[in-house]
């Protein structure tokens, strides 16, 4: 894919905001066309890996010419608050981390030779706003973190999963492949339980947890990198890829490999 390809650049990041936002500051570095056209994200946190998966699907689908480009960066150290000893406080800085990842999303008439993105869902969960986030103080960005959020999985998502398979014609157990956001060890236990999945079944998102942790809108992504450099699945068969974050709400994605 050359720069001239790219139609469309998404950047998400939860732990900092830029104006210019960080795309306009990366098209003349990657030669990219002046009509490109910029879409920051901000604030969907953990969820932004899968949702900018989904809407770069979103934009080649309308233009099969083009590529798009999603790019993930989040410096989570920049929000620790060294006065704040809450629980919710002492967590994130043990889970969430720094890191960056990207991906390329082409259009049918381009080609490729990653999965393909055959649908996608995005679930909101009313009245939850208060699960996971940030609270704006005059010190930056506090901590919003719900002992609630393992609960909410358990509730959610097994029916959110399957619902969104049954419009396709599958069920869970088509699924062959499931590249998950690593929101912590209770979150992962939940879906393993919600879903029906063994330990095996999230083994690359338990290993990412493990070498690097949460990475919020990055840690997907990476997932993904890995599933295709050491674990792809055998083509023709159907993936799964997903994350839940701040709303609070789930981004489903199905995925043909």
């Amino acid at each position: 894919v050359a720069p001239t390809d790219v139609g469309a650049i998404f950047t998400a990041s939860v732990t900092g905001i830029a104006t210019p936002s960080l795309d306009a500051r990366l098209v003349g570095r990657l030669g990219l066309s002046p009509q490109v056209k910029r879409v920051p994200i901000f604030g969907l946190g953990c969820v932004a890996g899968a949702a900018g998966i989904a809407r770069a699907a979103d934009y080649v689908r309308a233009f099969p010419g083009e590529a798009a480009v999603l790019l993930a960066v989040e410096l989570c150290s920049l929000t620790l608050q060294r006065e704040d000893l809450s629980i919710p406080a002492l967590i994130a800085s043990g889970l969430f981390g720094d890191g960056a990842a990207a991906a390329v999303v082409t259009g049918e008439a381009l080609g490729g030779d990653g999965p393909r993105v055959v649908a996608t869902r995005s679930v909101f969960y009313p009245d939850s706003e208060r699960v996971m986030g940030w609270d704006v103080t005059n010190s930056g960005f506090r901590i919003v973190l719900s002992a609630e959020v393992p609960l909410v999985v358990e509730r959610h998502l097994a029916g959110d999963v399957d619902a969104f398979l049954a419009d396709q014609g599958l069920g869970r157990g088509d699924i062959a492949s499931w590249v998950c956001h690593p929101g912590g060890p209770k979150v992962l236990t939940a879906m393993e339980s919600a879903l029906g999945l063994a330990r095996q079944d999230l083994a690359l998102t338990w290993r990412s947890l493990e070498e690097v942790g949460n990475l919020s809108s990055a840690s997907v992504l990476l997932v993904l990198a890995d599933t295709l450099a050491g674990a792809r699945p055998a083509p023709g068969s159907w993936g799964m890829l997903l994350a839940l974050g701040p709303g609070f709400c789930s981004e489903l994605v199905l995925l043909r490999w």
